[in-house]
Parts: C-alpha cells; sequence; structure tokens
C-alpha cells in the first residue's frame, strides 16, 4: 500500500493539471468479490488500516459505527452492505477516507489496488457497459470503465450512498426568480440525486430548464440550441440565462464542457456556474482556470438559489 499512499499524497498541483484534459484518476479496490470497483481520487483523502469503530445506536443502514480521526467523529459505512455483498458481514480491515459534499466519512473496503488515470470518454453511462455477471445494485454504480485487460470498474455513486445514509435535505425558503416565460436555464449532472435535488430547487424558483446526463450530451444539445436562428437583435443569451455544469461526469468532464462553451462564441455572455461535491479551493481554482464564473459546492438548495439569483437578473 505504500506506492498507493505516495499516490494519494501527491502534490495538488500535479493534480489539478487534469482540468481540462478530459481525464481522471481512479483508485481502485475491491470489496472481497471478483468484481472491481473505483472511486475518482479528488474524493479521497486517505487510505489506511482500519481503527478501532465504535457502535453507536440507531445506526442508518450500512453505518458500522464512528470512530475518531485526527479529532474528529465520522462515520464509517459498509460498502458492501449498500452493493448487496454475500461479504457484508465479515471485518474489513481496510478503508478510504473521502471528503466531498462538506463531509468527511470513511468506506471500508477489503483491498485497495492502485490508481489508474483513464480519460472520460472512456467513462461510460453503466446503461451502456452493464456486465450481466454483476451482482451489484445498478441504481448505485454511476459510471463504468473498461481496463487495458477488459475487465470492467464499476464506479460507485457515493453521492447517492452518502444522501441514504444522511437522508435528503429538507429544501428551505427559496425566492422566486423574475424570468421571462421564453427564458430557461440549462443544467447536466449524471448524479441522479443531485438532479432531483437541482429540479426541486429550479421548480420552486419558477425557472424552467433543460437537463442532460453527461458532458457529451449537454455539449450536443447545447449545440442543437446555439444553432437555431435567430431574430435580428436576437441571441442565444437572451434566452438560455445560465449552464450550471457538474465536475466529474462520464464521458466529458465539466471543465472540457466549460472549455469548450466559453470558446464558442454563440454561447457569449452566458454565465457557466459549477456545481459539484468537490469543493475544496484546488478544484475552485480548477474552474476558474477553464472560465467558470462561479463554483457552488453540492448539496446546500439554499447556496444554490443564492448563486443562481444576480446572474439571472443580468
Amino acid at each position: 500500500m505504500s506506492a498507493t499512499d505516495a499516490s494519494l499524497l501527491a502534490s495538488v498541483d500535479a493534480r489539478t493539471k487534469l482540468a481540462g484534459s478530459n481525464k481522471m484518476e481512479i483508485l481502485l479496490f475491491s470489496l472481497g468479490t471478483r468484481e472491481t470497483f473505483g472511486i475518482n481520487v479528488f474524493k479521497v483523502r486517505e487510505v489506511s488500516q482500519t481503527p478501532a469503530i465504535t457502535k453507536t445506536p440507531n445506526m442508518p443502514f450500512g453505518v458500522q459505527g464512528v470512530l475518531s480521526l485526527r479529532g474528529n467523529i465520522i462515520p464509517v459505512i459498509s460498502l458492501a452492505r449498500f452493493v448487496g455483498s454475500e461479504q457484508s458481514g465479515r471485518k474489513f480491515d481496510t478503508m478510504i477516507v473521502t471528503e466531498f459534499n462538506k463531509s468527511t466519512q470513511a468506506f471500508l473496503v477489503d483491498s485497495v489496488d492502485r490508481i489508474i488515470r483513464v480519460d472520460w470518454d472512456r467513462v461510460r453511462a453503466p446503461e451502456n457497459m452493464m456486465n450481466s455477471s454483476s451482482t451489484t445494485n445498478s441504481n448505485l454504480i454511476t459510471a463504468i470503465t473498461e481496463l487495458e485487460d477488459g475487465k470492467l470498474v464499476s464506479i460507485l455513486d457515493v453521492e447517492q450512498i452518502l444522501a441514504t445514509v444522511v437522508g435528503e435535505p429538507r429544501l428551505p425558503e427559496i425566492p422566486t426568480a423574475q424570468m421571462d416565460s421564453d427564458q430557461y436555464l440549462f443544467f447536466v449532472d449524471d448524479s441522479v440525486v443531485a438532479r432531483k435535488e437541482i429540479t426541486s430547487v429550479l421548480e420552486k424558483m419558477g425557472i424552467k430548464f433543460q437537463q442532460a446526463t453527461n458532458g457529451r450530451e449537454a455539449w450536443e444539445r447545447l449545440q442543437v440550441l446555439a444553432s437555431r436562428t435567430w431574430g435580428e437583435d436576437e441571441c442565444l443569451h437572451d434566452y438560455l440565462k445560465i449552464i450550471l455544469v457538474d465536475a466529474e461526469m462520464p464521458e466529458m468532464d465539466g471543465y472540457v464542457l466549460t472549455k469548450l462553451i466559453k470558446s464558442d462564441v454563440r454561447f457569449k455572455g452566458i454565465p457557466v456556474i459549477m456545481h459539484s461535491s468537490l469543493s475544496s479551493n484546488a478544484n475552485k481554482a480548477m474552474g476558474s482556470s477553464v472560465g467558470v464564473d462561479a463554483y457552488v459546492a453540492k448539496f446546500d438548495p439554499a447556496i444554490l438559489a443564492e448563486t443562481l439569483i444576480p446572474f439571472l437578473q443580468r
């Protein structure tokens, strides 16, 4: 594990070079079955041996207990329980500590293999590549990629797993947006949980919207919107007021998508807001480097609405 630990502790500057390159780094791990799973390295804080876990009463499904990590109490979640593995009853000695959605948690795994770097266009939606022999709940898989030896890697939707553990946030009071009836927002996100939250916020704000589930699909739909014939003194910005993009998505990430939008004069004046579970300063800097106009962390409906309002009023 020393090589993996060294890779995980590599400088943030080295990782930020991935922004706009349409590449991602995946940490491969096992849950004690023949299947190989992965998680985006940007979500990983560290990999270590599992210390003593403290059991607590009334724990949500999949939560084994809590532990103290550098003075912070964090939940310990059994990924095997969520994927329905027959190995879920055994003890796992390795844990992956993650940071996303402004929270820290540990996921128990059987073992960690290595880190691979892949092009996002080789990371596909699960319905396009699911192996019929897989025993994992397909709803928990956000994407799949293929190794050089042909073995498939299932990238788990840890955002959805975490949402199941902590519950969905209660939608607060949200202001109504002042928009013309023919104006709308476009958003793209591969997470079912995120799309549901974004939709709820936009509907409560009274904002019409169109959506896509990955970066490539979003770019294709945006191209269609931009190619329509405009009347005199009209442009796309008169109707499409904001483009909201996720950072990590199958087939094309949000950084490359933003670069494409910003380099196309037809989208001039349309702000791009990045909405991501990766909320560190490094990730915000990566967004700025490709031209995003604002960066908002998932999942905070009030902050999302507050971020959108000023751009809608332009």
